[in-house]
């Protein structure tokens, strides 16, 4: 079954994850749900003379909406039945559509990777062809659009209470991984029953780094199958593309990030194949790619990438008999 999560007041949170907010929409494991999701405050909002469509559900939303914490505005939760704590939900990207013909990027002073080398703001708004998924840039250059959603999460745990979309964590969020396109697979640790997934902060293309603060923001409509999975016990978020596994690390310090993503990949890879663990920092040293997710969240992001036709599950029976 397909449900529809239209974005509204009702069912938008601005800033903020919280365990304690009720559920959007409710569906059955394995269930497909199409997400609308929105962008931007009232102050990137293009002038009626450019043209350019706005979702009107936005000015509502800017309206009414609580803004307690600074962050992303998020369409969720969707209650996934069955999802337990210590389950993982399995996050099927299936589709990634724009909803708008426009996105925006800023430059905010004491903010991004170079916080003191840009004292004034600076805001671009960006055009973007929907029909040959490219976005013009000042200059004329015209960038090829790659859509994905920079927070994709989970409720968090209860103790945490309200906290902000900003920085991405165990329950996912903030990741703004460029590889979560259409096609991919996120693995989200689950901390409340349901899962309570929500996303939101839709980017039109971003590179590795995010390193001004922001991609291509714009608003974005996603499909999502949602799967619980109770043989799996991922304890921080994972992905895998049709070519590659992905672990993550999020820490204030990058080197921190390096030693989570880089842990991960080694217990995933022992795990599939039965290889050792010296085997497998072996592999990911002669065939592991360490990239940097970006440096603008409060928690940085490191992500590892291993071929999957490196590490077949089983792969290592031969080691493990001998």
């Amino acid at each position: 079954m397909t449900h529809l999560l239209r974005s509204s007041v009702e069912t938008c949170a601005w800033g903020y994850f919280d365990a304690s907010l009720p559920a959007a929409v409710e569906i059955a494991s394995g269930d497909t749900v199409r997400i609308e999701t929105l962008s931007g405050g009232p102050e990137v909002m293009p002038p009626d003379t450019t043209g350019f469509y706005v979702p009107p559900e936005i000015h509502d939303i800017h309206a009414r909406s609580d803004r307690s914490v600074p962050g992303h505005i998020l369409t969720g939760p969707v209650a996934v039945r069955g999802a337990e704590p210590g389950d993982v939900l399995e996050v099927s990207i299936e589709d990634v559509k724009l909803r708008q013909d426009w996105g925006w990027n800023v430059i905010r002073p004491l903010g991004g990777t170079l916080p003191d080398d840009f004292p004034k703001s600076h805001f671009t708004p960006i055009p973007l062809d929907r029909d040959t998924l490219t976005a013009t840039l000042p200059w004329g250059l015209k960038l090829p659009l790659n859509p994905f959603f920079g927070v994709m999460g989970v409720a968090p745990p209860p103790d945490w209470g309200r906290i902000s979309t900003i920085q991405p964590r165990a329950h996912g969020g903030n990741i703004d991984n460029k590889e979560l396109v259409a096609g991919t697979t996120l693995f989200l640790p689950v901390f409340v029953a349901g899962a309570m997934f929500s996303c939101g902060d839709g980017h039109g293309a971003q590179g590795d780094g995010e390193v001004c603060i922001t991609a291509i923001e714009t608003a974005l409509e996603g499909t999502f199958r949602l799967t619980v999975r109770k043989d799996l016990d991922f304890s921080y978020p994972r992905a895998e593309t049709p070519t590659h596994l992905i672990t993550m690390g999020m820490h204030p310090d990058l080197d921190r990030c390096v030693e989570m993503a880089l842990r991960d990949m080694i217990r995933w890879i022992v795990a599939r194949t039965g290889i050792s663990r010296e085997n497998a920092y072996m592999l990911c040293s002669l065939a592991g790619d360490l990239r940097v997710t970006q440096t603008v969240n409060g928690n940085k992001g490191i992500h590892m990438m291993m071929a999957r036709d490196l590490v077949q599950p089983g792969s290592g029976t031969q080691e493990t008999e001998t």
